[in-house]
């Protein structure tokens, strides 16, 4: 991150100019208030005040719904100097990157350009008796803070942003956050190296309360319900649910392997469901509810050959094992309303607990 002072003149205008800055005990925290998928951002919908009120703290609140403005020095990321990128704290849509994050002296995070110029919207603000333009995301419209033309770099621009408007990923964090394709700067900068991902399908009963454990494992990328190993086309969950298809509720997992091996995805596959159910997951039954490893190359055939006869012989379980080893074939995605279902309805049903 580069470092330049500039003239201050827009923050003692500020200051001088009549509005009030509470000067608040400690700063914004990251809050997490959705999942972010980038396929889906386009149908993001906002929130609406009560929800956001209990997500955001008073904070966050007042900036990106009321235009309000943190005390400059005092605020999370005026002087954080990790690579990374900060990401709209209500929608989780990326806005800036470290990469173009400078030292303005001003006491608030300052940028020279958004990551995509397209998602910060300038609007004019007359406030305090001047002009000045303000920016707003586009996805959420949540206020981000204002844009001058006192900037370093040769666009001649400098982002004054709240903090409390945004939410720091961290570069080595932004791989299993979901931000995988804002990486190849990073990359080129020599920062990080590429990502190398790899695909598991997984079955285990009833596909929510999997993937909700699922989704948390360190080195996970990116996790999709579905439909696998059955003999109809594009299948519909009331279609599946009849146990004609022939498919199984099941997991594709992506995930790194420089940070987690097939083989530990499959201890942790045969630690959160009982593989010794034919064709039941508790009070789930029928062959949509089979346990069931989808393998997509001959090494993780092996493997996972490898670690059913390890658990099997562990002495975990009473009766043997009758997880499913067979080829991949076509996995078709679930429908929206599944996807990420206990983080939509936390407390909503599911039958798996990853034991010890």
């Amino acid at each position: 991150m580069r470092s330049i002072k500039i003239t201050a003149t827009a923050a003692v205008i500020l200051l001088t100019g009549g509005l009030l800055i509470v000067m608040r005990q400690g700063s914004a925290q990251p809050t997490n208030i959705s999942t972010y998928e980038p396929e889906r951002m386009k149908d993001f919908k906002k929130p609406d005040p009560a929800q956001l009120k209990s997500k955001l703290s008073s904070e966050q609140f007042n900036v990106t719904q009321q235009c309000g403005t943190e005390p400059p020095f005092h605020n999370a990321y005026w002087d954080n100097h990790k690579p990374g990128i900060y990401v709209d704290v209500v929608s989780g849509q990326p806005l800036f990157s470290s990469l173009d994050k400078f030292d303005s002296g001003t006491g608030w995070p300052s940028f020279t350009q958004p990551i995509n110029s397209a998602d910060v919207v300038e609007k004019k603000d007359s406030t305090l008796g001047m002009e000045r333009n303000e920016v707003r995301s586009s996805a959420a419209d949540s206020h981000l803070g204002h844009v001058f033309n006192d900037g370093p770099s040769a666009n001649g621009m400098r982002y004054r942003i709240n903090s409390a408007a945004l939410k720091f990923i961290p570069m080595e964090d932004m791989d299993q956050a979901g931000y995988s394709q804002y990486l190849a700067p990073f990359v080129k900068a020599g920062l990080i190296k590429a990502a190398v991902h790899e695909t598991a399908i997984l079955a285990g009963g009833c596909f929510w309360g999997m993937e909700e454990i699922i989704r948390k494992i360190p080195g996970v990328v990116k996790t999709t319900v579905g439909y696998s190993g059955g003999k109809t086309a594009d299948p519909t969950y009331e279609d599946v649910s009849t146990g004609a298809t022939g498919h199984a509720e099941s997991i594709q997992v992506v995930f790194d392997p420089a940070r987690l091996s097939y083989e530990g995805l499959l201890d942790y596959f045969f630690r959160m469901h009982d593989p010794t159910t034919l064709n039941q997951q508790h009070n789930d039954v029928g062959t949509q509810y089979r346990s069931a490893i989808f393998y997509t190359s001959d090494e993780q055939k092996q493997t996972a050959e490898r670690v059913k006869r390890r658990w099997d012989k562990s002495g975990k379980f009473k009766r043997p094992i009758t997880t499913e080893i067979t080829a991949a074939t076509t996995f078709y995605p679930a429908e929206e309303y599944h996807q990420k279902y206990l983080v939509k309805h936390p407390g909503g049903y599911t039958c798996h607990v990853l034991r010890d």
